[in-house]
């Protein structure tokens, strides 16, 4: 593939091959991507039951560093009772942790692409668990102010590492359903937690919160010491021990058909999808390549690392520190300079800013009248959007999976990571009319089951919406993922900082359905962008290439996309 192919910008794939059957009708076969090698110990050639162990721990971290950010909110109201804390130091705290989520993944992100994933996960995990005997011991509003900071700079990897850890073990076909369920183990952590947390808070006290959370971040770090193998694999100098890699010149220049052998296949079209007949008619090399291409094939003259060896600590990249250095900033230069990062980023920063501000409003609205709410009911509260994400994540997943596979078969077999934005607007409408709602609701003093059937909808859409953006800048975006990543969580977390510092006297100026009015036009025209993607998001993968391919070749590793 070369970075000025029209037809094969980076992440445009041969995701399926196609054969003619004898009843002239076409079958499929899913092609692996990316490709794997034939090395036992590449994370992609993993036996099933390792793939979900590892997966099964990052989710676990990810759940518990979701549910340490948001199981503060039902505290509010006993902590600064109890330490004479204002509403406004309660915010800014809050703000501040938002602040210090943007900051932590370029500052943090650039240790895992050195040395590996699982010191990262280890050391990170220790060090939550001593910043939740802090909060558990907080006297004063600098310890607030320390905790909220401190947890939240750590807690920017989550947002980047279990993306990571996707991309290294699993293949694109697989990509939607393993995004959907992280989304999902999020939304248990951030919503969940806080449904826990105001009981915790009601019946044994607000500092109990964060003991519990102490324990469970000390038995996460050790099933992360014990269980949680790296899945960086370094062995990409060259293209050697991988099986039959399916370059662009494979996919044009050969085709198969059961009737009459091998020919000159046609052009693949320079537009995006659906394609030309020639192209849906097209058809791939022999059933012994095709096996090849469709299943692992492992070398099993090379040894499998035991078990001692997989928990090492450091996979050290080579290189020079100035390859370490630059994933500090390389990211926002890639931010402003490919598109398709700088939309996926824009979509989750605005996703973020929506709740981050209801669940602020939340927690200050209830307490007073009409609702007098107390803790263990504003964390009930919380239930509202869990069940929300969760039904959108058990349809958007498989959906978006399928709905891949089936665009790539009537496209001759080539999958286009734009694909996934035809799953993806059909959830708009529910996160916006959502979102309207709770405002009018909450400020209106609506009955409680009309706010949580309205936070209900709009995560239903948000989940989904979440999930996509994910995938997709995995898929066209592979070898860069984790500065990729980077950018997408300081983008999110800044629009998250800066509506939580404004909201009280944004709300207090122009009322709380103004607010998400402006949000919700701003989220609009975002969201609906996808749109264009779907028209043009080909053409600007090929139009930026070559600067995709500039920060490609200035990455520790990264697996290429076939």
């Amino acid at each position: 593939m070369t970075d000025t192919d029209r037809d094969w910008p980076p992440g445009t794939i041969r995701l399926q091959t196609l054969l003619k059957s004898e009843t002239n009708s076409t079958e499929t076969e899913i092609i692996l991507q990316p490709r794997p090698s034939d090395d036992p110990n590449d994370p992609l050639n993993w036996p099933k039951y390792q793939k979900v162990i590892n997966f099964s721990l990052a989710c676990f971290y990810a759940m518990m560093v979701f549910a340490f950010v948001n199981a503060t909110s039902p505290t509010w109201g006993p902590l600064a009772d109890e330490l004479g804390f204002s509403n406004v130091t309660l915010t800014n705290t809050y703000a501040i942790g938002c602040a210090t989520l943007a900051l932590g993944a370029p500052m943090l992100i650039p240790f895992a692409l050195k040395y590996g994933s699982r010191p990262v996960y280890v050391f990170s995990s220790i060090a939550q668990f001593g910043i939740s005997i802090w909060a558990a011991k907080t006297q004063t509003a600098g310890d607030w102010w320390g905790v909220n900071a401190v947890q939240c700079w750590l807690g920017a990897l989550a947002e980047v590492l279990i993306q990571m850890t996707i991309a290294d073990v699993f293949f694109v076909h697989q990509r939607g359903t393993m995004n959907a369920i992280y989304i999902w183990v999020a939304n248990v952590g951030g919503n969940l937690a806080v449904v826990a947390s105001g009981f915790i808070t009601q019946n044994m006290g607000w500092r109990w919160v964060w003991w519990w959370c102490a324990i469970f971040f000390g038995i996460q770090f050790l099933m992360f010491v014990f269980g949680f193998e790296e899945t960086k694999f370094m062995h990409f100098e060259t293209l050697e021990g991988r099986q039959g890699s399916v370059t662009s010149a494979t996919v044009k220049n050969t085709i198969f058909n059961s009737e009459k052998g091998e020919k000159a296949a046609p052009e693949s079209p320079a537009s995006d999808f659906p394609p030309s007949a020639e192209v849906m008619h097209s058809h791939e090399p022999d059933a012994e390549t095709r096996r090849k291409l469709s299943t692992i094939q492992i070398n099993h003259s090379k040894p499998r690392k035991t078990y001692a060896q997989r928990l090492n600590l450091l996979t050290t990249s080579e290189g020079p520190w100035v390859d370490f250095l630059r994933h500090s900033w390389q990211p926002f230069m890639i931010l402003f300079t490919i598109p398709g990062v700088a939309y996926c980023s824009l979509v989750y920063g605005i996703l973020l800013a929506w709740s981050t501000v209801m669940t602020t409003a939340l927690s200050t609205y209830m307490l007073d009248a009409p609702y007098n709410f107390s803790a263990s009911q504003i964390g009930l509260m919380s239930l509202a959007p869990f069940i929300g994400s969760t039904l959108g994540t058990i349809v958007v997943g498989p959906v978006s999976d399928f709905v891949a596979l089936r665009l790539a078969k009537r496209n001759g077999g080539i999958y286009e990571p734009e694909m996934r934005f035809w799953v993806f607007l059909p959830f708009v409408p529910f996160q916006l009319a959502g979102a309207w709602w709770f405002a009018y609701a909450l400020a209106g003093g609506a009955p409680w089951p009309q706010v949580a059937m309205a936070f209900g909808i709009a995560n239903f859409g948000s989940g989904p919406l979440s999930s996509l953006a994910l995938v997709y800048l995995l898929d066209a975006y592979n070898e860069i993922v984790g500065d990729a990543l980077t950018a997408l969580t300081v983008v999110r977390n800044t629009f998250s900082t800066i509506f939580v510092f404004a909201i009280p006297a944004w709300a207090a100026a122009v009322g709380l359905p103004n607010v998400f009015n402006t949000i919700g036009a701003l989220g609009l025209v975002i969201l609906s962008f996808a749109g264009a993607f779907i028209w043009k998001g080909k053409f600007w993968r090929y139009k930026f290439a070559k600067t995709y391919k500039y920060y490609a070749d200035r990455q520790f590793e990264a697996r290429p996309m076939s």
